[in-house]
């Protein structure tokens, strides 16, 4: 089987396996949502943060060199204030009045929903990038990356179904924007495949732009949402999961940073 075979099959799992883990949230009765769906989003917050803060952004710095610190911070900036403007401009399209759905409380606007999407898709595509790179080093290298890529996106894929249910999308378009997303790492691992010294440049700054992204969502959608509900409960149970989200996420990379290092180290950081 050629080299590029290889680089679609695992891609291509590595996406799916995402999106069945975080499709179990279907196997859960639609009237459980309202009660179960903040839970979740307490969850992802702390998925995205430590994502943001623990696996992207210092592979992007890692990536790009000491002299290159300031452009890489310089771009988390600019993605930052992007998608404020992006934002703002799906809110418009949205609503053209003082008062309609995207500004309800009972959940997030579908903008945020639509960033998610984005975020996710960026991520997606860096790691297409990364299991390209491991699988033109070693081919034994590439199943083990592809596998510890897959293991530390299933929570967060997980947290990302979420928002999407609670910003009021369907199961079945969440689901399918989910998979639409996942298709961008084996659009990565394709590009990466014919194009990977031109791509790598430029992977710090897309790496930076994923990890903007998702700090962004974290703390411009799903803090205030979680500042609605002020009882002492309701903040205990919103910490403990936003520290589970953290501590899955800092675990799955952890152990794929070990399972990595029993063999030959990548030419990439992973993300």
């Amino acid at each position: 089987m050629s080299l590029l075979a290889w680089i679609i099959i695992f891609t291509l799992i590595g996406g799916l396996l995402s999106v069945i883990s975080a499709a179990v949230l279907l196997l859960i009765p639609e009237h459980h949502h309202p009660r179960l769906l903040p839970h979740g989003v307490s969850f992802a917050l702390g998925a995205l943060l430590s994502v943001a803060f623990l696996d992207l952004l210092p592979d992007a710095l890692a990536t790009a060199g000491h002299e290159h610190t300031q452009a890489v911070l310089a771009s988390v900036l600019a993605g930052i204030l992007g998608f404020f403007l992006l934002e703002k401009l799906l809110l418009w399209r949205h609503c053209h009045a003082d008062h309609c759905e995207t500004h309800t409380e009972e959940r997030f606007h579908q903008p945020a929903g639509t960033l998610i999407v984005v975020g996710d898709a960026i991520h997606n595509f860096v790691d297409g990038i990364l299991i390209a790179a491991a699988f033109m080093t070693d081919l034994k290298l590439g199943v083990i990356t592809s596998l510890a890529v897959a293991a530390h996106e299933i929570p967060q894929e997980v947290g990302d179904f979420a928002i999407l249910l609670q910003s009021g999308y369907s199961r079945s378009r969440a689901l399918a924007y989910n998979l639409l997303s996942s298709l961008t790492t084996l659009i990565g691992g394709i590009l990466a495949y014919y194009g990977l010294e031109r791509l790598h440049g430029s992977l710090p700054y897309i790496l930076a732009m994923a990890a903007s992204s998702f700090i962004y969502i974290a703390v411009a959608d799903l803090i205030p949402s979680l500042h609605q509900k002020t009882s002492a409960r309701a903040a205990l149970q919103q910490i403990t999961l936003i520290v589970a989200g953290v501590v899955l996420i800092y675990w799955a990379h952890s152990q794929a940073e070990r399972i990595e290092s029993a063999d030959a180290p990548v030419t990439v950081a992973p993300s």
